[in-house]
């Protein structure tokens, strides 16, 4: 079975970071997890400091740079044949892996997401994110011509060859609609995943906002249309 890279990007997660690393380390999949602390400032970084499982290589960032950020740092770190992004917080279910991984291991796709939007059970929440989430998915989906349900996810898999071949420039959540056209622009096989997926509230420390939405549209703009 080919070996999982989890990369975990991590900013001010102190509160549920360990609840997070057990359930990652609990699946049963030949696995390592890579964490890149993003400048947390809430104690997370000394949590981090006193984890001593081999399976988890920890990298610091000096100052905070985001999401995508932290992202390349960790897709430059993996050693896995499978690489899978994973949230700190408590919004995905860590015991998915192995249907996200699937069609990979068997040859299906190059690149898989892991969609909120298929079926599987989710907490009710924000009616205005779920409305934007579909907007900017629709229309990312009429630039990069995929038919994907739920382009924001964050559950993404890919190919460890792949992943790392790709030059990613977004520093923040602008990184979801950039690998995307980045996917389609190379033609590869994407699949679709059903996920369960426990949305948090911004008082819980939800951090997305309208302005990474703008952004987004912008970066959707900016890399389907040019390489």
């Amino acid at each position: 079975m080919p070996k999982l890279s989890v990369v975990m990007p991590v900013y001010n997660e102190r509160e549920t970071i360990m609840q997070v690393l057990e359930q990652v380390l609990a699946v049963p999949i030949d696995k390592e997890l890579v964490i890149v602390d993003d400048c947390s400032s809430d104690g997370t970084q000394e949590v981090l400091k006193k984890l001593t499982d081999p399976r988890i290589r920890v990298f610091y960032h000096e100052k905070n740079q985001g999401k995508g950020a932290a992202l390349r740092t960790g897709f430059s770190q993996c050693q896995g044949d499978i690489v899978l992004v994973q949230d700190a917080d408590l919004e995905y279910f860590p015991e998915e892996y192995p249907e996200l991984i699937e069609p990979i291991e068997k040859g299906w796709a190059e690149v898989v997401y892991g969609s909120r939007f298929l079926g599987r059970k989710h907490r009710v929440l924000y009616f205005h994110h779920y409305l934007a989430n579909q907007f900017l998915t629709f229309v990312s989906n009429v630039f990069t011509n995929l038919n994907i349900t739920d382009m924001e996810t964050c559950y993404k898999v890919f190919r460890r060859d792949i992943i790392q071949s790709l030059e990613l420039k977004q520093d923040r959540f602008g990184f979801e609609p950039e690998i995307t056209a980045k996917v389609a622009r190379r033609k590869l096989r994407v699949f679709e995943i059903p996920i369960s997926y426990n949305g948090r509230t911004y008082a819980q420390g939800k951090k997305i906002g309208t302005k990474d939405a703008i952004k987004a549209l912008w970066c959707i703009f900016r890399y389907s249309l040019f390489s």
